[in-house]
C-alpha cells in the first residue's frame, strides 16, 4: 500500500509539474507614457487680474513646453508702496514657483512667489519665509497656504493695460 502511495504522489507531482510548464506567460504590460508626453504646447501670454479694496494686483506671464514661466508681476496695494517687476520660474504640476525681482521705494529686492492654479484663476501662496543672500525664500513649500482672498483672475491680455 505504501508504494501505491508513493507512485501515486510521484504520478502526481508529475502531472501537476508538467501543468505548470504549460501554463501560458503572463501578458506583456505595456507601459503608459510619459507625463512630458502630455505636456501641451506654448499657451503664450496668459494675464491675470485681482481688484480688492481698492488694491490690484496684476500678473502676465507666459510658458513654455518645459513648463518654464517668464513675465511681469506689479502689486498696488491700498495703503502702501507700490512695487513691480518681473518673474522667472518653473510650473510644477498646477503650481507656479519663481523668483519675482522688484523695484519698491527705489529699491531692487528678490523674492520667492508662489501661485496655485485653478480653472481660470490663480490663488497666491504664503508660508514661512527665510532671508539668504539678499534673496527672501519660503521655507518650506510642501506647508504653502493658499487663500483665496488673494486670487487673481484671468483676462484678456489686450485688455490687460485698461485693468
Amino acid at each position: 500500500m505504501k508504494k501505491v502511495l508513493a507512485i501515486t504522489i510521484i504520478i502526481l507531482s508529475v502531472f501537476i509539474s508538467c501543468k505548470k510548464e504549460t501554463t501560458l506567460p503572463p501578458p506583456e504590460i505595456t507601459p503608459t507614457a510619459p507625463k512630458e508626453a502630455e505636456i501641451a504646447e506654448p499657451a503664450g501670454d496668459q494675464c491675470y487680474v485681482s481688484t480688492a479694496n481698492n488694491s490690484t494686483i496684476k500678473l502676465s506671464f507666459n510658458v513654455n513646453s518645459h513648463q518654464e514661466v517668464n513675465g511681469k508681476l506689479s502689486y498696488s496695494l491700498y495703503g502702501k508702496d507700490k512695487n513691480e517687476g518681473t518673474l522667472i520660474g518653473n510650473m510644477k504640476g498646477d503650481t507656479l514657483i519663481a523668483d519675482y525681482t522688484f523695484t519698491s521705494e527705489g529699491v531692487s529686492s528678490v523674492r520667492e512667489i508662489a501661485f496655485l492654479q485653478r480653472e481660470n484663476t490663480f490663488i497666491e501662496g504664503y508660508g514661512d519665509i527665510v532671508d539668504a543672500n539678499g534673496k527672501v525664500t519660503f521655507k518650506d513649500k510642501s506647508k504653502l497656504k493658499f487663500d483665496a482672498k488673494t486670487t487673481l483672475t484671468k483676462v484678456d491680455c489686450t485688455d490687460f493695460v485698461q485693468h
